[in-house]
């Protein structure tokens, strides 16, 4: 029986758009076993896919630091047991990670980053503002030169019917009824990305005069945590969850039963959408044409302002060259209220 060895180590957003595509090619060739290999608390994103799906949770960190260390974890995998590996990730760890199984004769893919599309994107000058492939297509790519195309089209894969829809949280969850449960994930790794936080508040003090609109606040760390909650505090029907739930398990089930999610160009986004939820995502110095879009969102819920020097960058991490990000100052709370109210369709007051 073939056996295929996956792997992708970061970031989250990233490793959650692998999972419609190895969910998909496990079950177009169900007789192929599928081990994905990522970092530890990345598990639970692959717990719902088909059974011939395996996952390998590793501490890149400790255990397996360094080339020395992916030198013992291809050591700790067996990686002869393998037929082939699929690297969805193409950096140093797991281009020393082909090496190694290229010389024990397996056949090895990679991700094509295709830089040179993403440099003409994203220039000062001459910008080519042209849509790329979507990262799940590359990722399909990968598997297709393996010799497993898929089809993957957009009701093949959704983690919604094996999330629990009335789960046991491990804090105390208002009662959904007949409200409208608004998620909101603020913040993300770069500043390119993040819509100003007093921008933000404006939105969520908003949220809270509307009747009949519940809102979670997602966050990470300390700092963030410190945000949600004094904007708990302020706001009533405002409720932030970061650092109180147990799992990403059951952050997956509170999104699961949103009415919609607003949240950057971001994980989060990304996760909402493995469960179907509704994203509304805003974009600053990054843009959807660089293949990023969360799995089935609906591009026209992506909250951007055109100007020419977006997008400046493809992970928002480039300082921004006007000095002022108005990509995303010049999105206005209402405009991100207004549409939240039109995807969870309740009626603003």
């Amino acid at each position: 029986m073939k056996h295929l060895l996956v792997a992708r180590f970061s970031a989250l957003g990233d490793v959650a758009m692998t999972v419609p595509v190895i969910a998909t090619v496990a079950r177009q060739y169900p007789n192929l076993q599928i081990t994905m290999v990522s970092r530890k608390h990345f598990g639970p994103l692959f717990e719902a896919l088909p059974s011939n799906v395996h996952f390998i949770g590793v501490d890149l960190k400790k255990e397996y630091k360094g080339i020395l260390g992916i030198k013992r974890l291809a050591s700790d995998l067996d990686v002869k047991r393998f037929s082939a590996f699929a690297d969805l990730h193409d950096v140093l760890r797991t281009k020393f990670l082909r090496l190694v199984c290229r010389l024990h004769g397996l056949r090895v893919e990679h991700l094509k980053k295709d830089r040179a599309a993403r440099a003409a994107l994203t220039r000062e000058k001459d910008k080519k503002l042209v849509r790329q492939p979507s990262v799940f297509s590359k990722y399909a790519d990968v598997f297709a030169r393996l010799g497993y195309p898929i089809s993957l089209t957009s009701d093949c894969f959704t983690m919604r019917n094996e999330v629990d829809s009335n789960p046991q949280f491990s804090i105390e969850i208002p009662t959904k009824g007949g409200n409208r449960w608004v998620g909101i994930a603020p913040f993300a790794a770069h500043a390119g990305k993040v819509y100003p936080m007093e921008q933000m508040e404006k939105v969520v003090e908003l949220l809270s005069t509307q009747t009949g609109v519940q809102t979670f606040l997602f966050g990470a760390g300390t700092k963030e945590r410190a945000v949600l909650e004094s904007w708990q505090e302020r706001y009533p029907k405002t409720l932030s969850i970061a650092g109180r739930l147990k799992s990403m398990g059951e952050e997956l089930q509170l999104m699961c039963n949103l009415d919609v999610m607003l949240s950057m160009d971001s994980a989060n986004m990304h996760l909402a959408s493995l469960v179907q939820t509704p994203v509304v995502s805003v974009w600053g110095a990054t843009h959807p044409y660089a293949g990023f879009m969360g799995w089935n969102q609906n591009e026209d819920n992506a909250l951007q302002v055109d100007l020419p020097c977006r997008p400046c960058s493809i992970f928002g991490n480039i300082p921004c060259h006007r000095g002022d990000y108005a990509c995303l100052t010049r999105i206005t709370p209402q405009q991100v209220v207004d549409r939240l109210a039109q995807v969870a369709q309740f009626n603003l007051a």
